[in-house]
């Protein structure tokens, strides 16, 4: 398969949130670090925008204006409606022309409040999903520029979730609270405005009712937010034993394990359950107490308002009127502790954005690259030094030196760097010290697509996406035509089992590829590789978890895999190359031998310890 291989090495990683995850109403708010740098950040994606945000302004204005006077109107006609009631005794007449072209007027203001809501919100949902879209496309474009090591102590589950769950957080803040906090608190002015031009008494008495639901909310919050902790902590834990049991069924089964799993979801559960409910609980309580605290105000603005009526300082179609406007004006006090939560939770997730555009990239390629052309597969170690820690060497002093078109083996125990020379020699990581030449030049010199470009890979962990057979095998070089796969197909022994298949090279392959067996993935993954026509070749023990039939077909596709190129052979069974042109024999990230098989065994130096011990261990089975 293709250079592309090394992916696999960190897919089996798990983290983010986990199927249950994902944000939740009343869920405890994780609040950022550094709230103002963090928006001030986020204002620069937004400047862009700035002109249609303005325009959306305006038009939330607008409809709030237009829908304030709505009120009112219905007020004087209510009044017109009572005064013809009450004066009908005197031989007066209710004036329904009035009151019709009243609803009329009101009809046609609500219809333009709603429109303007409607193109405001319109525009403010492209301007917050182009946002969205241009932060996914940096953190896509910055993974590629990300070095490595990034990604040996990060999981891809934390990764995705700043690509899904963090930018849908800043995403849906944009298209709903912002619209919503500037109709909100235009509406609070507005409807403050109109509250006073019907009475500043009644304006007084609505407005000492206020402090009084503020303390009961802050009461509320204090005591719920102890349980939206355990729920999140809770939550989570069950999310990680929930993805541990999935990802490992079989060994669960396999060990009779179902029933401590489920004793253990049980607790967590159980402890999940007692957190939600008591939290869910006491946030539910909130409106209810606003409710009882509103009523109450209406109440008495109702009171002082028939007192007013009485001594005729105001109509009676003014109490509705100022009513419904006490409504609107209480509306945006209580949405003000939704809005504060959501904008804590908003900076939150776009600090870890920014964060992740802040991680340190991979150095930046030379400007004067040297050429990939006419590559013959030359490769020179010399005085390599590496660790993934600076104070942690694994790889000393490492030197040698190889031909073009020779196999090379690199052997030893677990842990003695094998792998890791591979990883360097495709500059996956930066040396310490020392330096990689391949035909002469230092593979510095070369931009790292272009370095890459040379080198086919085939590892013991196979990597096959859903895709069709034809697409998983084009992976390797995506300009290739349909007879070229089928070429390098039949090069790989793959030939015969795909055209077995349904639909053949249409056949689609599942996430897993479970539907094809370890052998056939590995012989699609040489095909991949034979496609790719690299100057170099990497092999990490491709024949390990296979049967000895299939292991067969697959050394004679390594065989036309390897033939007249410089082959890189990463061995665990030693029996399998010998006929290797180089040994290089590994131990705690030296070479401590280097030779062909024959001169290693005939020295009696730690290869043949090796090879020996092996070989008993294949005589005792």
């Amino acid at each position: 398969m293709s250079k592309n291989e090394n992916v696999k090495q960190h897919a089996s990683r798990r983290g983010g949130r986990g199927p249950m995850g994902g944000g939740q109403m009343g869920m405890k708010v994780e609040k950022p670090k550094d709230f103002k740098g963090t928006m001030k950040k986020l204002l620069t994606y937004i400047k862009p925008f700035i002109p249609r945000i303005i325009i959306v302004f305006i038009f939330a204005i607008g409809s709030v204006i237009v829908g304030i006077r709505g009120p009112k109107i219905l007020g004087d006609a209510i009044s017109k409606l009572y005064e013809g009631l009450v004066g009908k005794a005197a031989g007066s007449s209710i004036d329904f022309d009035f009151i019709g072209r009243t609803l009329i007027y009101l009809i046609v203001l609500y219809a333009a409040s709603s429109l303007f809501s409607f193109i405001g919100g319109y525009i403010m949902s492209g301007v917050a999903q182009k946002i969205s879209y241009n932060l996914r496309r940096e953190i896509a474009e910055k993974i590629n520029r990300m070095p490595l090591k990034y990604f040996d102590r990060m999981t891809h589950g934390e990764v995705l979730s700043r690509v899904t769950n963090d930018v849908d957080t800043v995403s849906q803040t944009l298209n709903q609270s912002l619209f919503q906090m500037i109709t909100s608190f235009t509406m609070l002015i507005g409807a403050l405005v109109m509250m006073l031009t019907i009475s500043w008494m009644m304006t007084l008495v609505s407005v000492t009712i206020v402090p009084l639901s503020i303390i009961f909310i802050g009461i509320i919050v204090k005591q719920s937010q102890k349980y939206f902790k355990t729920q999140q902590e809770s939550l989570g834990q069950v999310n990680g034993h929930v993805e541990e049991i999935f990802s490992g069924h079989n060994i669960m089964k396999a060990f009779n394990g179902e029933k401590k799993a489920v004793e253990k979801f049980d607790s967590i559960n159980d402890q999940l359950h007692k957190s939600a409910w008591k939290s869910q609980f006491l946030s539910g309580m909130m409106f209810p107490i606003m409710g009882f605290i509103g009523n109450i105000g209406y109440v008495l603005v109702t009171i002082l308002g028939g007192w007013l009526t009485i001594k005729g300082t105001i109509k009676v179609g003014d109490i509705v009127s100022f009513i419904q406007y006490v409504r609107n004006f209480q509306q945006p006090i209580g949405q003000a502790a939704q809005v504060a939560n959501i904008l804590q939770s908003t900076a939150a997730a776009a600090e870890r954005v920014f964060a992740f555009l802040d991680e340190a990239e991979e150095p930046k390629d030379t400007q004067n690259p040297a050429s990939t052309e006419n590559v013959k597969g030359e490769v020179e170690f010399k005085n390599v030094h590496f660790g993934y820690n600076p104070e942690s060497i694994i790889i000393n002093d490492f030197s040698a030196s190889i031909k073009p078109g020779q196999r090379v083996a690199i052997v030893g125990p677990t842990g003695a760097g094998k792998t890791t020379i591979v990883k360097l020699l495709m500059r996956f990581y930066d040396l310490n010290s020392g330096d990689i030449f391949i035909d002469g030049v230092n593979s510095k010199d070369f931009r790292r697509n272009d370095l890459r470009d040379m080198f086919g890979m085939v590892l013991q962990d196979t990597w096959l996406f859903n895709g069709t057979i034809m697409e998983n095998i084009r992976y390797g070089r995506l300009d290739a035509t349909d007879e070229e796969v089928i070429k390098a197909a039949k090069a790989a022994h793959a030939h015969h089992f795909i055209k077995t298949q349904p639909d053949g090279y249409n056949m689609v392959l599942n996430e897993e590829a479970s539907n094809v067996s370890q052998g056939q993935k590995q012989l699609l993954t040489i095909a991949r590789a034979i496609l790719s026509d690299p100057k170099i070749l990497i092999l990490d023990e491709a024949t390990s978890s296979v049967d000895t039939r299939t292991e067969v077909l697959i050394q004679k596709a390594m065989e036309n895999l390897m033939k007249d190129r410089t082959s890189f052979i990463i061995a665990h069974r030693l029996s399998t190359i010998r006929d290797a042109d180089l040994i290089l024999v590994m131990k705690n990230g030296d070479i401590v031998e280097q030779g062909t098989h024959g001169e290693l065994l005939s020295s009696g130096g730690f290869y043949a310890s090796l090879y020996n011990s092996q070989f008993e261990e294949a005589e005792a089975s």
